[in-house]
């Protein structure tokens, strides 16, 4: 079963490549003879690409690799991009505040940090680069979730279950979503103790050229390091940091 499994992709990836390859749009025909396959086969497998949209049909029955393969390769190299342009304003806000900075983006209803520039404590362990994070108990997910419009947000919270880590986490979609609202309108969030007792975060928003929240800037610690008579200093630390990045990726006011 593994192995026909295997053969399927080795064959969905002959297909691709031979549509990436022509110049051209390819037929059903053509693109049997090209990857020595039986039409039915490669219809078969257009049908899945053509579903996930890493295939187009043209309006007169022929071949071209769809929008999706694009796409994902323009997350990619956009990643690499942000996470080269942000390291610098990550290091220095690092130096800075004394506390573990990290680059994040949104994922469906996570947050997956991609980026960060760690302290030498053993608390860290919090903020591993690669571990998705629920977005309603962050503060990089809260301020990512801000920036959606209406219609993006009741999307990403259909059939969404707030679920409490703490006693601090906000469980009610409506206090949510009116909480959401101040972030938008204050320019940063915070986790206070809403995803782990004894830790908080503060996170800002990193903008696009076209003006599209792409990231978050945050910095976490224990409640000593992130104490409330400090949050909103240490908060404009951070905004004016993921300024700096969004700068960096075009963006302007």
């Amino acid at each position: 079963m593994e192995k026909q499994s295997v053969q399927v992709l080795d064959r969905a990836l002959d297909i691709i490549e031979e549509l990436a390859h022509s110049r051209e749009p390819l037929g059903l025909t053509e693109l049997a003879r090209r990857t020595s396959l039986s039409k039915s086969t490669v219809h078969r497998i257009l049908g899945t690409l053509l579903e996930r949209d890493y295939a187009k049909k043209n309006h007169d029955g022929v071949y071209t690799i769809g929008p999706k393969m694009f796409n994902t390769l323009s997350y990619h190299i956009n990643s690499l991009e942000l996470q080269a342009e942000a390291k610098p304003h990550l290091d220095a806000l690092q130096k800075t505040l004394g506390l573990t900075v990290y680059l994040g983006v949104m994922d469906g209803p996570f947050v997956s940090i991609i980026e960060r520039q760690a302290t030498d404590r053993s608390d860290d362990d919090f903020t591993q680069v690669g571990h998705r994070y629920p977005a309603h108990c962050s503060s990089m997910g809260k301020c990512l979730m801000a920036c959606l419009s209406s219609e993006e947000l009741e999307e990403v919270l259909f059939e969404y279950e707030l679920k409490p880590y703490t006693e601090n986490t906000i469980t009610d979609k409506r206090d949510f979503i009116k909480h959401l609202h101040q972030v938008r309108k204050q320019g940063w969030a915070m986790d206070n103790e809403e995803s782990e007792e004894n830790h908080r975060c503060i996170a800002a928003p990193v903008y696009s050229y076209r003006g599209d929240a792409i990231a978050v800037v945050g910095v976490s610690g224990v409640n000593d390091e992130l104490p409330d008579e400090k949050a909103e200093h240490i908060a404009n630390q951070v905004v004016q940091a993921a300024q700096k990045v969004s700068i960096n990726m075009g963006y302007t006011e």
